[in-house]
């Protein structure tokens, strides 16, 4: 997927999901060209998930609990949240988590194309309230920059690539 902001004149529509699109093609550039054997590379003693594959694999579940789970009507397959948030991939490669990651960003945006920003959540969890898609798009963009962050410091400490 290639980058690109979303258009200066665009409406509210245009811009959040052109902004969450930004932050989701920014994922594949800050793991793209990262040696395969240092995606599992945890740096941070206290935190032992918090590696290169934990991050991807834990959006990849992010994406798939508020779109699928939020409008299981509209989902490919029947939901099914992890109870770890997606952050163990254990032996999963790489290559494959950036894959199954951007197979679920192209479902969410099927499912966002067929409702408007209004549309409140079919499911909601029972210690939420229910939320409407602006909501969810606002929070999955805050959610996937604030995880950009780490995939760059991750990356910078694993093998000196440095970039946005």
């Amino acid at each position: 997927m290639k980058r690109a902001f979303p258009d200066g004149a665009a409406d509210e529509r245009g811009v959040l999901t052109g902004f969450l699109d930004w932050q989701r093609a920014t994922v594949r550039r800050k793991v793209d060209g990262l040696p395969p054997d240092l995606a599992d590379r945890a740096l941070l003693d206290t935190s032992p998930l918090m590696t290169v594959a934990g991050v991807v694999s834990h959006l990849r579940q992010t994406e798939h609990d508020w779109f699928a789970g939020s409008f299981p009507s509209l989902a490919n397959e029947p939901f099914a949240r992890q109870p770890d948030g997606g952050w163990q991939p254990v032996g999963r490669a790489i290559a494959d988590l950036v894959s199954d990651y951007e197979t679920e960003c192209a479902q969410s945006r099927r499912i966002v194309a067929g409702l408007t920003l209004d549309a409140m959540q079919e499911f909601t969890p029972p210690q939420f309230t229910p939320v409407s898609v602006r909501w969810i798009l606002t929070h999955l963009i805050e959610e996937t920059a604030r995880h950009l962050g780490h995939l760059d410091i991750l990356r910078e400490q694993l093998d000196g690539a440095r970039g946005y």
